[in-house]
Parts: C-alpha cells; structure tokens; sequence
C-alpha cells in the first residue's frame, strides 16, 4: 500500500515562504515521476512542478523563478519551497506519484491547504 502524505501548508502574507513536504511510503518513491499540483476553488486541478527520476523539472510559467521542487529518495520525500507567495497562489497542493513504464502507477496525496492573504 503506497501512502502520499502532505505537509506544510498554511496561512501566510503575500510575500512570504512556505515549505511543503511529501513523504512517500512503499517502495516506489525512487522509480516515481513526483509531482506537486494544485486546485482553488471552482477550478481545475493543475500541475505546478514536476520532477523526474533522472531529476529533469518544470514548472509551470506562474510559479517559475518563485517555486523550487526538489527530491530526496533517500528519505522518500519530496519537497516545494514556494517564495514570494501571492494570493493567486491559494489552493490545496496534492503530491502525485506516477509511472508510465512497467510497473505502472498513479498515486495522490490527500492535499494541504495553502492560503496566501493580501
């Protein structure tokens, strides 16, 4: 059984920091695609930042040169610093763990709420 869980999300003033973590259980997190997404209300679930396994990333353009991911796969963890923060940026942030190669697999995290005030 393979468990996502999120933490460090918020409330914080525009202009802040935040960390958000992901710890991954199972065995899968070192042959995983890790993703961190994200969904205000009313809208879509997008991607925010993705990193490979071979540690090639992206970004979506709203986050880009604020937002950083990173991974440890020695301690199954994945992590988005998030700089800068603006109000456009609350949402729930959800971890995401895939593979598109054998053995196939596509795991969320529950989210944790991230809130930017003005």
């Amino acid at each position: 059984q393979v468990q996502l869980v999120e933490s460090g999300g918020g409330l914080v003033q525009a202009g802040g920091s935040l960390r958000l973590s992901c710890a991954a259980s199972g065995s899968i997190f070192s042959i995983a695609t890790m993703a961190w997404f994200r969904q205000a209300p009313g809208n879509e679930r997008d991607l925010v930042a993705q990193i490979t396994t071979g540690g090639s990333i992206n970004y979506a353009e709203s986050v880009k040169g604020r937002f950083t991911i990173s991974r440890d796969n020695a301690k199954n963890t994945l992590y988005l610093q998030m700089n800068n923060l603006k109000p456009e940026d609350t949402a729930v942030y959800y971890c995401f763990a895939s593979r598109i190669m054998s053995p196939f697999f596509r795991y969320w995290g529950q989210g944790t709420q991230v809130t930017v005030s003005s």
